[in-house]
C-alpha cells in the first residue's frame, strides 16, 4: 500500500540573493561546458543592473506562502519545502530537510507549466540526483505540468487583459483593435522542440487568451536565446519581431511573457528595458503583461494539482489539447543532442540552463 503524501516540495531553478553571488552562480550554471569567463561577466551584468540579486527566491517565497494559506483554506496542512537546481536553497538540502524531519513520501511542484526536456524532464532528473545525494531519502513524485489549467489560464488572461486595458489608455480603443498582442516565452533549441509539445502548448494557449480578449491579432514569439548561433532554436526573437512590426506600422504591442510564471531577471532585463527600449526607439506603444506570479486563481491551480492526487480529484483542463498526464511516459521530452561548446565570445548556455521560471521558464540563460 502507498504512504500517503505528507510534504511539498516546491522546485525552482535558483537564483543570486548577493551581488558577491552572482559569477559563481553562473558558473554553476554553466559548470562542465567551457563558457567563457567574459561571457559570464557579461551576463552577470543583467543581474547587477537590478542590484546583484535575482528575485526569483524571493517570488517563489511568497507563492508558496499563498499556497501554505490556500491549501488550508481546504482543509490539507502539509508542510512546504523549497529547493533549487543551481542555488541556495539547494535541491539536495531540501531533501536532506525532508529526512531529517520523517517525510515519508512528497508531492514535488515544478515552476515549469509546460512541457519539455529543460522544463520537466530536467527537472525530475535533478529531483532523482539530489534523492540519490541522501540515504534513504523519501520518494517524491511530481505533479503534472498545468499550461491548459482553468486557473492557470484565468491568470494569465487577467493579466493580459490588465495590460491590454492599459494599451488602449495609451493610444485609445480605436487604435487598439489595430495593435498586436505578442507573447512571449523562452526559446529552446529547435531539436528540443521538436521533442516535446512546448510550442504546441503555448500557441494554444496564446489563442485562448486571445479569444478571451475578442482581440484576433496576435503573434507567438520567443526571447532569452543563449545557445551557440551555430544551433537552430526557435524564431522568431522578440526584437526582430518588433522591428518587423513597426516596419508595418503596427498601432501598439502589448508583450506578454506567458511561457514564464514569476517577473524575474529575464522578463525584467529582456522585455521592460530591451524590448522596452526598442519600442520606445521605434515609437511603438507598449504595455508589458506581469506574470501570474501570486495571482489567487494560479494559487487555487497549484492546490488543485495536490488535491488531484491526495484526493485522486480528475485533472481539469481547457481548450485543444488534454491534461498532462500524473506520471510522464519514459521516453517523452527527451535530452536534445547537445551542441560543442561556443567558441570564445559565444553565447551562453544550452538546452541544460533552464530557466527557473517559476518561476520558470525553459531553457536558456539563468533565471
Amino acid at each position: 500500500m502507498q504512504v500517503p503524501y505528507d510534504a511539498l516540495l516546491f522546485v525552482s531553478f535558483g537564483g543570486p540573493e548577493r551581488p558577491e553571488d552572482v559569477i559563481p552562480f553562473l558558473e554553476n550554471v554553466t559548470r562542465g561546458r567551457g563558457i567563457p569567463r567574459e561571457r559570464l561577466e557579461s551576463v552577470a551584468e543583467h543581474y547587477h543592473h537590478f542590484g546583484g540579486k535575482s528575485p526569483l527566491n524571493e517570488q517563489n517565497r511568497a507563492l508558496i506562502a499563498s499556497v501554505r494559506e490556500e491549501l488550508a483554506a481546504r482543509g490539507v496542512t502539509l508542510p512546504i519545502y523549497f529547493g533549487n537546481r543551481n542555488w541556495a536553497p539547494m535541491l539536495a538540502d531540501a531533501v536532506a530537510d525532508m529526512k531529517r524531519d520523517g517525510v515519508r513520501r512528497a508531492l514535488a511542484f515544478i515552476t515549469s507549466a509546460y512541457s519539455s526536456y529543460s522544463g520537466c524532464r530536467q527537472y525530475l532528473g535533478d529531483i532523482d540526483q539530489a534523492r540519490a545525494a541522501v540515504p534513504d531519502a523519501p520518494p517524491i513524485d511530481a505533479l503534472r505540468r498545468f499550461f491548459n489549467h482553468p486557473g492557470f489560464l484565468e491568470a494569465c488572461t487577467d493579466r493580459v487583459r490588465a495590460a491590454y486595458a492599459e494599451l488602449g489608455a495609451q493610444i485609445g480603443e480605436s487604435e487598439r483593435a489595430k495593435a498586436r498582442i505578442v507573447f512571449t516565452a523562452h526559446s529552446i533549441p529547435s531539436s528540443m522542440a521538436a521533442s516535446s509539445d512546448y510550442e504546441k502548448q503555448l500557441r494554444a494557449n496564446a489563442a485562448l487568451i486571445a479569444e478571451r480578449l475578442g482581440h484576433a491579432g496576435w503573434d507567438l514569439v520567443w526571447q532569452s536565446r543563449s545557445g551557440p548561433p551555430t544551433v537552430p532554436w526557435l524564431e522568431p526573437d522578440i526584437l526582430d519581431h518588433l522591428r518587423a512590426l513597426h516596419a508595418k506600422g503596427v498601432a501598439g504591442v502589448v508583450i506578454a511573457p506567458i511561457g514564464f510564471l514569476s517577473d524575474h531577471v529575464e522578463v525584467l532585463y529582456d522585455l521592460d528595458e530591451e524590448a522596452r527600449e526598442l519600442c520606445r526607439e521605434l515609437g511603438v506603444p507598449m504595455a508589458r503583461a506581469a506574470t501570474v506570479g501570486t495571482h489567487p486563481a494560479f494559487v487555487q491551480t497549484i492546490a488543485d494539482l495536490v488535491l488531484e492526487r491526495l484526493r485522486g480529484l480528475p485533472a481539469r483542463s481547457i481548450g485543444p489539447l488534454p491534461a498532462c498526464p500524473h506520471v510522464c511516459a519514459p521516453g517523452c521530452c527527451p535530452r536534445p543532442e547537445r551542441p560543442a561548446a561556443p567558441p570564445r565570445g559565444g553565447a551562453l548556455g544550452g538546452p541544460s540552463t533552464a530557466g527557473g521560471s517559476p518561476a520558470g521558464s525553459s531553457s536558456g540563460r539563468p533565471d
